[in-house]
């Protein structure tokens, strides 16, 4: 049996268990650092919010599914990129992603700035709508999983934006 044929029917395969392992532990770094920035204290509890807003203990378990989906969307991306270029591609998209991930609990809670905050998410959900379209030439399924992030992102646009009308001006 040739080396490649062996790693393939092996469960551990480097080459295929490694971007699994990097995904997830970048997906708990990313998630770390935007729960490490989000303060529920004070401030966040005296704005006016919608009578729509989800309970404060609904966040973590809907951010807990959705970055587990992006994880297994990146994943699948990755592995089904049909060039190099492709697969850098896709790990540009969902690092960008990450970054304005964290960079929104940066505005909105740390600086205080729903405001800004809500034209940064607009920039992450162009973002993630520009990776589903990415993804979905090469994975369907990656692209598929990718569609409740974009849902969740336009829950939370609405919600960000309803906060400023109904608090503002900030800064």
């Amino acid at each position: 049996m040739r080396t490649e044929e062996f790693q393939e029917r092996t469960f551990f395969n480097p080459l295929k268990v490694l971007p699994v392992i990097a995904a997830t532990i970048a997906a708990f770094v990313v998630a770390f650092m935007g729960a490490t920035v989000t303060d529920l204290g004070p401030w966040y509890q005296g704005l006016t919010k919608p009578f729509w807003t989800a309970p404060d203990g609904l966040f973590p378990i809907i951010w807990t599914i959705i970055f587990a989906m992006i994880t297994v969307a990146f994943i699948k991306a990755w592995r089904a990129a049909p060039t190099s270029r492709d697969a850098q591609s896709v790990l540009s998209l969902f690092a960008l992603n990450a970054f304005l991930n964290i960079g929104w609990s940066l505005l909105f809670f740390r600086m205080q700035r729903p405001d800004w905050a809500f034209i940064e998410l607009g920039i992450m959900w162009v973002c993630v709508l520009v990776t589903v379209v990415s993804c979905v030439r090469f994975s369907r399924s990656a692209a598929l999983m990718l569609l409740p992030y974009l849902m969740w992102l336009s829950y939370a646009g609405m919600l960000n934006w309803a906060i400023v009308q109904l608090n503002g001006p900030f800064g």
